[in-house]
C-alpha cells in the first residue's frame, strides 16, 4: 500500500472512532435528562428497558471504538515502514499512544457513568 492509501485508511479509521462515540454519548446525555425529569419514579420495567438500551448501545459503541483503534494501530504500523514518510505520516505515527485512550479510557468512563446513572435511576 502507498503512503497515500494508508493515510486515507487512517482518516476512515479516525472517522469511525468519532462516529462510534455519538450514540453512547447521546444516550448517556438523554438518560441524564430523563433521570432529572423523573425516570427514577417510573415503573421498574421502564427503568430496566432504559438501562438495557443504554448498555447495548454502550457495548456496541465500545466494540466499534476498539475495532477502529486496532485498525488504526495497524495502519500506523504500516505507515512506520514507509521510507521517507511525509510530515503528516510522522504526525499520525506520533499519535499512536493516544489510541489507548479509545481502547481503554473511553470505555472505562462509559462504565463509570453508566453505574452512576443506574444508581440514580434504581436507588432514587
Amino acid at each position: 500500500m502507498t503512503e497515500a492509501d494508508l493515510l486515507t485508511r487512517w482518516a476512515a479509521a479516525r472517522w469511525h472512532i468519532i462516529v462510534s462515540q455519538l450514540a453512547p454519548t447521546f444516550l448517556l446525555t438523554a438518560l441524564i435528562g430523563f433521570t432529572a425529569l423523573g425516570l427514577g419514579d417510573t415503573p421498574v420495567s421502564v427503568r430496566i428497558a432504559a438501562a438495557g438500551v443504554l448498555l447495548a448501545s454502550g457495548i456496541l459503541g465500545a466494540l466499534a471504538q476498539i475495532a477502529a483503534a486496532n485498525e488504526g494501530g495497524a495502519i500506523i504500523e504500516d505507515l512506520a515502514l514507509v521510507s521517507a514518510p511525509s510530515a503528516l505520516s510522522r504526525r499520525v505515527i506520533a499519535s499512536a499512544p493516544w489510541l489507548n485512550v479509545v481502547r481503554f479510557l473511553t470505555p472505562a468512563i462509559f462504565v463509570i457513568v453508566y453505574i452512576a446513572l443506574l444508581a440514580a435511576v434504581f436507588l432514587a
